[in-house]
């Protein structure tokens, strides 16, 4: 067997300057600035390649390059990967309906697969949409799609929102 390996380095930001950030501004107002780039991305975007798109009132888009270092070992990205990029715009799109000073964390997540997806599908991108908000849980649901808009995945969360 020859020797395959690749490397990768990346950097990511303070993950305490968007918390500190995040408690003071509107879910909305804190993902535009994000989007902005007068934010930084967080951390596990630096780490995943997940990247935003666009937000707005109760929807969150973001997208996925997929890269090799996203394969599981039978040659597709992982569903782990997927996962993070639907949970990402499923909650985001809670976090655009939240006040300033709440905050939210996901309760669960169902996800179904219905296709692979390799560098060859080209970017992901996956849409949020909050179908209920209320005091203390929110529901979203979206999908992820390639470049040809054919649909690698659905998903559906409930989101736990908590109030200062």
């Amino acid at each position: 067997m020859t020797d395959t390996a690749r490397a990768r380095t990346y950097t990511w930001a303070d993950p305490t300057v968007l918390a500190t950030a995040a408690a003071g501004e509107s879910g909305l107002e804190f993902l535009n600035k994000i989007g902005s780039g007068e934010y930084p991305a967080a951390p596990v975007a630096s780490t995943t390649g997940i990247e935003p798109v666009a937000v707005g009132d109760g929807w969150a888009t973001f997208e996925l390059a997929p890269q090799e270092w996203h394969y599981n070992p039978i040659g597709s990205v992982h569903g782990g990967i997927l996962s993070t990029l639907a949970d990402t715009a499923l909650g985001c799109a809670v976090h655009t309906k939240l006040p300033a000073g709440a905050r939210y964390t996901s309760l669960d997540l169902t996800i179904k697969f219905t296709r692979a997806a390799t560098l060859a599908a080209g970017r992901l991108t996956c849409t949020g949409t909050v179908i209920t908000i209320g005091r203390r849980t929110a529901t979203a649901e979206g999908r992820i799609v390639d470049a040809a808009e054919r649909t690698i995945a659905h998903a559906v969360t409930t989101c736990l929102i908590m109030r200062e």
